[in-house]
């Protein structure tokens, strides 16, 4: 079968999808504006910052894709984003870059929303925290910790005292009780999916 004059728009895409160069949104189909609570025209030009929970976000997960996006590879990741109306849904961000060398200056993203609660106690923590507290909770050092999310052993530290003065806590030890403690209950979700995964196949590029 002849599949030569086959041609798609974002809009014959039954999934939520947009087209940005250098994080600003030039083209998303209904689906995905949908998702986040305007219409398509509303979206046109406007910088991905208006779809996150704050700025803090937009500026960590644009550093983390930046991060480990080099050198060609892929990445995907789940994260909180923000409907128009203030609230804020877990989703799937994946992404084709077309610049091998510059992967946010022209690609192509897919975001799937996930039936995931959003946990008020996580939301007390900043998405760099969330991200540093699962993987303490995981056993692994600073090190280990600081080479995947692209940080240093130091931050990584910071972060971990940080956590444990904001929750009242008074050591690591009871850091990783409160999260198992959480998740055993129900009350804190495993951020194991927000960590970010690098991936040799041609899945999606996040903005």
């Amino acid at each position: 079968m002849d599949h030569t004059g086959l041609h798609f728009t974002l809009d014959d895409l039954p999934v939520p999808m947009v087209y940005a160069t250098h994080r600003i949104i030039r083209q998303v189909n209904s689906a995905f504006a949908s998702l986040f609570g305007y219409l398509p025209e509303e979206l046109a030009d406007r910088s991905f910052k208006v779809l996150y929970p704050g700025v803090a976000d937009f500026v960590m997960v644009g550093d983390l894709w930046r991060t480990n996006f080099s050198g060609g590879r892929t990445y995907t990741d789940e994260r909180i984003m923000a409907h128009r109306d203030g609230t804020r849904f877990w989703c799937r961000a994946r992404g084709k870059s077309m610049i091998l060398n510059d992967p946010f200056a022209r690609a192509v993203y897919c975001f799937d929303p996930l039936p995931r609660p959003v946990d008020v106690h996580r939301q007390a923590l900043t998405p760099r925290q969330n991200q540093v507290l699962t993987l303490v909770a995981q056993g692994k050092t600073n090190a280990e910790i600081a080479q995947e999310l692209g940080l240093s052993p130091r931050s990584v530290e910071t972060h971990r005292y940080r956590m444990t003065r904001q929750l009242g806590l008074k050591n690591t030890a009871e850091l990783v009780g409160w999260f198992v403690a959480g998740v055993q209950s129900g009350k804190v979700e495993d951020f194991s999916g927000s960590t970010a995964r690098q991936t040799g196949s041609s899945e999606p590029v996040s903005p």
